[in-house]
């Protein structure tokens, strides 16, 4: 992986920064289609990784300011004590977790909240829901508070696959992530 803007560059690049590793991240998962478990990344200086193990100087962007470096899979089966339990080490200048989710519309809130208390409720209210779209959510976040979020929803036979970008799509989410930044 690597291809991204160099935030050395100028100013004006350091915006374009987190949201292109994102799309990055997302289009390296999506490679391996639908129905994965959430998948973390570290963000990583590029020229940092190259001096370190200079073998990989082929397979990186060496212009790429940051590399996403997949990470082993999260232990156990909630993601927030998942990610409550990691701190990573001050080489990381960021990280990205890549997880599949579903996509209910506006009008399915007030269902929802009635169930909100019990998430095993929860998940098959969202999961039966008639209008329902499945989704992949990358969330990425670097120390210095930068986050970004990308949302590919899954299309079907009606529609193409759909991808949003917002920096506030998943706020808890991004927040728990930079929770594992912390000094």
């Amino acid at each position: 992986m690597g291809g991204v803007p160099s935030v050395d560059d100028a100013d004006e690049t350091r915006p374009t920064l987190l949201p292109a590793l994102a799309r990055e991240v997302e289009e390296f998962v999506s490679a391996a289609g639908w129905d994965q478990a959430p998948q973390l990344f570290a963000l990583v200086p590029t020229a940092e990784l190259i001096a370190q193990q200079p073998e990989l100087r082929e397979q990186l962007d060496p212009a790429a300011s940051l590399t996403p470096i997949a990470q082993e899979e999260l232990p156990g089966e909630d993601l927030g004590d998942a990610l409550a339990s990691i701190v990573w080490p001050d080489a990381v200048t960021g990280c990205a977790l890549a997880q599949e989710i579903v996509v209910l519309p506006p009008d399915a809130e007030a269902e929802i909240d009635s169930v909100a208390e019990d998430t095993t409720v929860l998940r098959r209210v969202a999961a039966e829901h008639p209008q329902r779209r499945e989704a992949r959510l990358v969330a990425a976040v670097l120390r210095d508070g930068t986050a970004a979020c990308v949302l590919r929803l899954r299309g079907d036979q009606d529609r193409p696959d759909e991808i949003v970008e917002h920096p506030e799509l998943a706020p808890n989410l991004t927040g728990a992530l930079l929770q594992t930044l912390r000094p």
